[in-house]
C-alpha cells in the first residue's frame, strides 16, 4: 500500500493540467438526457449509459487547482468505465464471502442503503450469527482520500455524491449556476458520512421530547440518548466523562486538532455576549464550543469505517456496493413486503426476505423508491403510470437546514485564516499522512458551534433557533491563484455573482460564521420526475416562503455583527465586508431589505433533509412509518433513515442517522425476538 501511495503522490507531483477548465454544471433535466442510450432490460426500466455519465461527471469535478484535478479524478469515476478505473485499488473491497460471485437468492433482512443508519443497522443485526443480512449500496467504498477532512468540499463534485438539483424556486438560490439550489448526498458505502463535514450533534431534549408528545413512543429524549451513547467512543478533554457521552462504543468523537485564533476570538465573544463556552451536546446547557466531529488520528470516520469495515467478513453480513434497487417487491393483495429489485453489473436481479425489507437510502431516496414500488400519494403516482398498492403521504413533507454564507469580516492581521492556497501541497498530504494534526484534519475551516436563540423566536422554551458555525476563514479561503474554488463551487455560486460580490478579498484572511436556520418554517416537498428509477425525483424547498425565516436569518445576521463588534475580534481588526450582488444594487448596505436579498442571492443547503417518510401514529395524516418504523399499511417493510424525523431537530443529521440506525435495530430485534 505503501508504495502504491507513493506513486499516486509522484503522479500528482508531475501533473500538470489546464488552469481554465471549469466545472459543468448539469440540471437534472440536463441529466436525463444521458439516458440517450440505454437498455431495456425489464418493460419501461431503462439503465443509463455508463460512459456518457461518467464523461458528464468528469466534466463537474473539474477544478481550478491541478492538484485538485487529479485528486477529483482518484476520488471519482478514474478514466471512464469500471475496466478503466486506474485508482480502483485504492478503495476499499467488501467481497462477498465464501467465494460468492453473487449474492444469494434471499436474506433474512434486505437493506437498501448502506449510509449513517443502514450501516448501523447492518452491523447490529447481523451480531447474531444465524441472521443472514443483504446490504445493497449505490455508491462506490471509500477510498484513502476520502478519510482526509479537509477535502469534504471537493467530494460534492464527485461520484460520492447524487448531484440533486432543487427545482427552481423564484426568488432564492439567485446566485446560483441556473439560479437552482444543489442537494449533494452521499453515494458511497457510508452514505453521506464519506463526504460530509463530519459534525457531530445530537439535537436538543425538547426537540425529541416534543417529537414523542405527537405520538411517537420510544423517541424521548431520555429514550435516544442511549443509543447516542452505545455508538459514541468520545475524546473531548474530559467532556467524555458526562453522564450523557460514553467512552464505551466504537464511533469516535473528538475535537479537530488544528485551531486558529479565529476560535479562541469566537469563544470568547460568545462568552461575552452570555454564551457559555459549553459540551453543545449537553442536555442541560446552551451555548458555544469547540466542534465535535468524527474523527481519529486526524482522519474521517464515516460509518463504513466504523460500523462495516472490521465486520464485513461476517458470513452472515453480505455487502454489494454499485448495486441500485429499482424496486421493492410488494404482493398487492396482502400488502406484504417480500424482496427487491436490483440492478448490479448492469444485470437486473431479484433477492427475496424471510423476514424484512428495510429501506435505508436517505431522505431523497427512500421516498422515492417506495413511490416507485406502489407506496405514496396516489394521485400523484398514477399521474406518473405508477400502480398504486397504498395510498400514504410519501415526499409530501421536507423541511431542510439552510444557511447563508455571506457574512464575511476582514481581518488585518495576517496568518490566522486557513488558507487552501497556503496549505494544499504535497508536503502538507505527507506530513498529515505522517502525523494526522496539520491543516487537512479540518473539516472545511469549520471550528467552533454556537447555539442562539434570536428575539424573533417565539419559542416559549429555551430552544435555539439558530446554530452559527464559525469558520477558520470564510467562502474565499479557497480562492486566489493557487486555491481549487471547491467551497463556492460546491455551493454552485456561479464566478459572476462570487467575483462581483467577494473578488476584491478572494484568498485574504477573513473569519465568517455561518447562520444556519435550525426550525425552519417553510415546508417542502419531493415527487417522482417519472417512473425510471434511474431519473432523479423532482425537489421543492419553498425556501424562506415564510416571512419569519427571514427574520430570524436578519435577527441570527445581527447577532454575528455585535460577536464581531466585540473585544477579542476587534483586536483582530474584524471589519464587516459590504458585499455587492446584482439583485441588491439598490439597497443601502446592512438594511434589512439588504440582507433579505443578499440570502436570497446565496441560499445554500447544509443538507439536513428530513421528514419525506415522516414518522407518526395511525391519526397523524402526514406520516408514513410508525414509531417502530414500520410503513403504515404495509407488513414486513420498514424505513430506518433520517427521513423518518418529522420534525426539524437542532443538530445535523449524521449523528441522529447513526442513532436511529442504533435503535432500529434493537426495535427489530425485539419484534423478532433475535437477540445475540
Amino acid at each position: 500500500m505503501i508504495l502504491k501511495l507513493i506513486v499516486v503522490l509522484s503522479i500528482l507531483l508531475t501533473t500538470k493540467t489546464d488552469g481554465n477548465c471549469e466545472a459543468s454544471i448539469e440540471t437534472v433535466n440536463e441529466e436525463n438526457n444521458m439516458y440517450n442510450k440505454t437498455k431495456n432490460i425489464k418493460g419501461d426500466l431503462k439503465i443509463p449509459n455508463e460512459i456518457n455519465i461518467n464523461k458528464r461527471r468528469r466534466e463537474r469535478s473539474t477544478f481550478y487547482n491541478p492538484v485538485v484535478n487529479l485528486l477529483s479524478e482518484i476520488i471519482g469515476t478514474g478514466f471512464g468505465t469500471k475496466s478503466m478505473d486506474f485508482f480502483d485499488f485504492l478503495r476499499d473491497k467488501y467481497p462477498l464471502p465464501g467465494g460468492l460471485k453473487t449474492p444469494l437468492p434471499e436474506y433474512d433482512f434486505i437493506i437498501i442503503g448502506a449510509g449513517s443508519a443502514g450501516s448501523v443497522l447492518a452491523s447490529r443485526l447481523t451480531e447474531n450469527r444465524n441472521i443472514s443480512v443483504l446490504l445493497i449500496e449505490t455508491g462506490k467504498p471509500e477510498m484513502f482520500l476520502t478519510d482526509i477532512p479537509a477535502m469534504a468540499p471537493y467530494f460534492q463534485s464527485t461520484d460520492y455524491a447524487w448531484q440533486y438539483y432543487m427545482e427552481h424556486q423564484p426568488g432564492v438560490c439567485m446566485g446560483m449556476e441556473n439560479e437552482r439550489c444543489f442537494w449533494p448526498r452521499g453515494n458511497a458505502v457510508g452514505g453521506t458520512s464519506v463526504i460530509n463535514y463530519m459534525i457531530y450533534t445530537r439535537g436538543r431534549p425538547q426537540d425529541w421530547d416534543r417529537i414523542a408528545a405527537n405520538g411517537n413512543y420510544g423517541w424521548s429524549y431520555n429514550d435516544v440518548v442511549k443509543y447516542y451513547k452505545k455508538s459514541e467512543k468520545a475524546n473531548l478533554n474530559g467532556y467524555e466523562k458526562s453522564p450523557h457521552r460514553s467512552r464505551d462504543g466504537i464511533l469516535p468523537v473528538e475535537f479537530v486538532p488544528k485551531k486558529t485564533k479565529l476560535l479562541k476570538a469566537f469563544l470568547e465573544a460568545g462568552r461575552i455576549l452570555g454564551h457559555p463556552t459549553v459540551d453543545y451536546n449537553a442536555p442541560e446547557v446552551m451555548g458555544f464550543g469547540n466542534v465535535q466531529v468524527t474523527l481519529s488520528n486526524g482522519r474521517r470516520q464515516s460509518a463504513a469505517k466504523v460500523f462495516l469495515h472490521s465486520q464485513k467478513n461476517r458470513p452472515n453480513l453480505h455487502i454489494l456496493p454499485e448495486a441500485r434497487a429499482t424496486k421493492i417487491l410488494i404482493d398487492p393483495v396482502t400488502k406484504t413486503a417480500y424482496g427487491i429489485e436490483y440492478v448490479n453489473k448492469n444485470v437486473l436481479r431479484t433477492a427475496t426476505v424471510r423476514k424484512e425489507v428495510i429501506l435505508s437510502a436517505g431522505p431523497i431516496a427512500s421516498p422515492q423508491l417506495l413511490m416507485l414500488s406502489g407506496v405514496g400519494p396516489k394521485e400523484h403516482m398514477i399521474s406518473v403510470g405508477v400502480d398504486v398498492i397504498k395510498d400514504l403521504p410519501v415526499g409530501r413533507t421536507l423541511f431542510d437546514h439552510i444557511c447563508f454564507p455571506g457574512v464575511i469580516f476582514t481581518i488585518n492581521e495576517t496568518n490566522v485564516s486557513l488558507l487552501e492556497s497556503q496549505v494544499l501541497n504535497i508536503p502538507d498530504v505527507i506530513e498529515w499522512l505522517r502525523n494526522g494534526d496539520n491543516e487537512f484534519t479540518s473539516p472545511g475551516g469549520v471550528e467552533g458551534i454556537g447555539y442562539i436563540k434570536t428575539p424573533v423566536s417565539d419559542d416559549l422554551e429555551l430552544v435555539p433557533d439558530i446554530e452559527l458555525i464559525s469558520i477558520g476563514g470564510s467562502i474565499v479561503s479557497d480562492g486566489g491563484s493557487g486555491g481549487s474554488k471547491a467551497v463556492r463551487r460546491g455551493m454552485r455560486i456561479t464566478d459572476e455573482i462570487f467575483n462581483g460580490a467577494f473578488g476584491p478579498i478572494d484568498d485574504t484572511n477573513t473569519w465568517s460564521a455561518i447562520p444556519m436556520l435550525l426550525h425552519p418554517k417553510s415546508v417542502g416537498y419531493l415527487e417522482l420526475n417519472d417512473k425510471n428509477p434511474f431519473n432523479h425525483p423532482r425537489l421543492y424547498g419553498n425556501y424562506l416562503t415564510d416571512p419569519r425565516d427571514v427574520a430570524t436569518f436578519v435577527a441570527a445576521i445581527r447577532h454575528i455583527q455585535a460577536l464581531a463588534n466585540t473585544e477579542p475580534f476587534q483586536r483582530l481588526g474584524a471589519k464587516i465586508y459590504p458585499a455587492k450582488y446584482p439583485a441588491c444594487h439598490s439597497l443601502k448596505f446592512d438594511t434589512e431589505e439588504y440582507w433579505e436579498c443578499a440570502l436570497r442571492t446565496l441560499t445554500a443547503t447544509l443538507h439536513h433533509q428530513v421528514a419525506t417518510c415522516r414518522m407518526g401514529p395511525e391519526s397523524d395524516s402526514l406520516a408514513v412509518v410508525d414509531p417502530e418504523l414500520r410503513v403504515h399499511g404495509i407488513k414486513r417493510l420498514r424505513v430506518v433513515d433520517t427521513g423518518i424525523i418529522p420534525m426539524p431537530i437542532s443538530a445535523h443529521t449524521s449523528a441522529p442517522g447513526m442513532m436511529i440506525g442504533e435503535k432500529a435495530a434493537d426495535m427489530i430485534k425485539s419484534f423478532w425476538n433475535i437477540y445475540t
